[in-house]
């Protein structure tokens, strides 16, 4: 009995080695362009967080390309889960599918690059809206103007974001580019009075773009002599927080696309102050040395 009772066990330890093995392997295994994709990784495109817009878009695009009837299907994790199973995908030349937008440090990190979106499931460029509660221009006047004139480029931001994810805290980092652009920080104030202690409250939702607007806002904000407060919050209670004037602005609203259906939901309770970048994309991404993989439909096709 205990000679067999060792047998199962070295013939269990086998298995666990060789499929320890076999894992590891495929961990290192560099793309192949002479083999569909699909197998290659699973038939999965990785995701972020279930409630982000990009989510729901994906969706839309398993229905549409018809990727989903091809087995392929979406995985819900987290922007910190998904930008880490990338590094560590182009470390070793995997293939890779994951949800993307733009400005955002992975298209200056890594080399990335948007699938042609044929159907246009995914829209055209979007744009990043500052909202604020209904009579904030009233009640803030100078609050306002400054969130009114905040506007900046999808390069600079990315600045910011990269600061931030090479362990730098967003607070320091926000300085140190307000800092390096004086001009910038002279347009968003021209002609706002100080602050004299006001406070104003701003609510966003935790992406690393996000974090980088809030941050840089806040530390202008108490700059020019306010007292700025900031919380993160989900998506649908971040426009929630502004609808009920529970919070005063927010620098995160994507339109018209991501954040379409909480602007229809919520347009007559809130005030869209106008947009604070051009330019924002989302989309499928892949490494760039996936050469032959450009379209949504080669995700299917090759």
């Amino acid at each position: 009995m205990r000679k067999k009772t060792r047998y199962v066990l070295a013939t269990l330890t086998m298995f666990l080695m060789a499929t320890v093995l076999t894992a590891c392997s495929s961990l290192t295994s560099p793309y192949n362009p002479h083999k569909k994709l699909g197998p290659q990784i699973n038939y999965t495109i990785t995701g972020i967080d279930a409630g982000a817009g990009i989510m729901a878009s994906t969706q839309n695009a398993l229905k549409e390309y018809p990727l989903a009837q091809n087995k392929w299907q979406l995985q819900t994790s987290s922007t910190a889960a998904m930008t880490s199973t990338l590094a560590k995908a182009i470390k070793y030349k995997q293939p890779i599918v994951v949800t993307g937008w733009q400005p955002h440090w992975m298209f200056k990190k890594f080399p990335l690059k948007f699938l042609k979106d044929p159907k246009n499931v995914y829209g055209s460029s979007e744009q990043i809206h500052t909202i604020a509660r209904k009579g904030l221009a009233k009640d803030n006047p100078g609050a306002y103007k400054i969130l009114k004139q905040f506007h900046w480029t999808p390069s600079q931001m990315s600045d910011v974001m990269l600061q931030t994810n090479a362990g730098v805290d967003p607070k320091v980092a926000a300085d140190n580019f307000i800092k390096k652009n004086p001009k910038l920080y002279q347009e968003w104030t021209k002609g706002a009075p100080r602050g004299n202690g006001k406070a104003v409250k701003l609510t966003y939702v935790a992406w690393d773009s996000e974090i980088a607007s809030t941050n840089v806002m806040a530390e202008v904000l108490n700059k020019m002599g306010y007292k700025a407060t900031i919380q993160a919050l989900e998506m649908q209670p971040m426009w929630a927080s502004i609808a009920t004037n529970a919070a005063d602005a927010s620098l995160s609203a994507w339109l018209p696309n991501t954040a379409g259906l909480y602007l229809k939901q919520y347009k007559d309770k809130i005030d869209d102050v106008g947009p604070n970048l051009n330019g924002a994309k989302v989309g499928l991404a892949v490494p760039k040395y996936m050469k032959n993989i450009n379209s949504i439909e080669d995700l299917i096709n090759k």
